[in-house]
């Protein structure tokens, strides 16, 4: 059951002070600076640097999650910066990436008076890869560890590509269904819930010592991977990814992008009554957006909404878009469903706006709107 929504562009400028190829490197240090918007880029020094322009304070809390294989979990909780909301949001990113990429996304929750949660996934970033076999079971079992013992039974849980693979097997699984109904909210990020039969040779490609060797080049490294955002990103954002990317083992990176095969979660999602918002980027070569669609369609309670000129890495191109998703779901009692074919045919998606803090179920439809400010 979905409401389907059409959303807006966000815009990210280029980094000040840094242009062509001599700056490849240079767009790594750069956090974001008075005349940007606070985190529009994560910083490098990670999700600790959110919270003022220039991304130095106040840092986060730090702790480990220790699971029942012997992984252990590298988490940051930030406090409010304004009154709390009593509300926290817990952050799972995808394959390859690390919780740095929500700088942007926590800057904005903490000033909006949230609790933020973020952690590494197992062998990504500084968590390690524990003993038991990369699987999305095994990846919500983790997010469950990371709610107990943050405290976060409760929370908006927002997960991005792989990261919403395990959002969504914590949801579903048997063993953690009675916590996972305390959720507060599910926001889905680029995501899906089957058709992720990686095939044999991008599992290849990930596991190469001679791609890890590409990635190590920035300049190269950011071609690459450039497809796996919208058009006219800012260069910083694609050199996070790179970084971000480059910094994954081969081995996790092969074992993470082959352990969705087989997964089928559509059926278990009928259950799942949390209040939901599935993000798509309508430029998303990764997972495309109808498999978000069918995530939405698939949930009681869920609204699907697709982001005009965005790609696959929402956290680094729609910050905005995502934190306002989170306080639609934190202000949602139901939501109605809609047909997405009820379009009216030749409807185009509406013209690029500015980035604002609309909330997601004010945006108008493609169907009767040429602009939209959304959140």
């Amino acid at each position: 059951m979905l409401t389907e929504h059409s959303g807006g562009d966000g815009d990210f400028t280029e980094a000040p002070g840094a242009t062509g190829a001599d700056a490849d490197t240079a767009h790594s240090a750069h956090s974001a600076r008075p005349g940007h918007p606070a985190g529009a880029v994560p910083d490098p020094s990670a999700v600790a640097g959110a919270g003022t322009p220039g991304g130095s304070a106040p840092r986060a809390a730090e702790t480990t999650v220790c699971t029942d294989d012997g992984a252990r979990l590298a988490v940051s909780v930030l406090a409010p910066l304004t009154p709390a909301s009593g509300t926290t949001v817990v952050l799972a990113h995808g394959w390859a990436a690390a919780r740095r990429v929500w700088g942007g996304v926590a800057d904005r929750l903490i000033r909006r008076g949230h609790r933020v949660v973020a952690a590494d996934l197992r062998g990504h970033g500084a968590s390690t890869p524990g003993g038991a076999p990369f699987s999305v079971p095994r990846l919500g079992a983790d997010l469950a560890a990371v709610l107990e013992h943050t405290g976060a039974r409760d929370a908006v849980l927002v997960g991005h590509s792989g990261g919403g693979f395990a959002a969504l097997s914590y949801a579903t699984d048997e063993a953690s269904a009675p916590a996972a109904r305390a959720l507060r909210g599910l926001v889905l990020l680029g995501t899906a819930a089957h058709d992720q039969d990686t095939p044999d040779s991008e599992v290849r490609m990930m596991g190469s010592a001679l791609f890890s060797r590409a990635l190590a080049r920035p300049a190269l490294g950011r071609r690459l991977l450039a497809q796996t955002m919208g058009k006219g990103v800012d260069r910083r954002a694609l050199e996070v990814n790179r970084q971000m990317f480059a910094a994954t083992s081969p081995r996790v990176r092969a074992d993470a992008f082959r352990s969705s095969r087989g997964m089928d979660l559509r059926a278990a999602l009928a259950a799942v009554h949390t209040p939901a918002v599935v993000l798509a980027g309508d430029g998303d070569r990764v997972i495309a957006p109808h498999l978000g669609h069918a995530v939405a369609e698939a949930l009681p309670r869920a609204r699907f909404t697709r982001l005009p000129g965005a790609g696959h890495m929402l956290p680094l191109e729609r910050p905005d878009e995502i934190v306002s998703a989170v306080e639609s779901v934190l202000g949602d009692g139901t939501v109605a469903a809609v047909d997405e074919d009820a379009r009216p045919a030749g409807s185009t998606a509406p013209a690029a706006s500015a980035v604002s803090d609309a909330h997601p179920a004010t945006v108008t439809t493609a169907a009767s709107s040429t602009s939209s400010a959304s959140g």
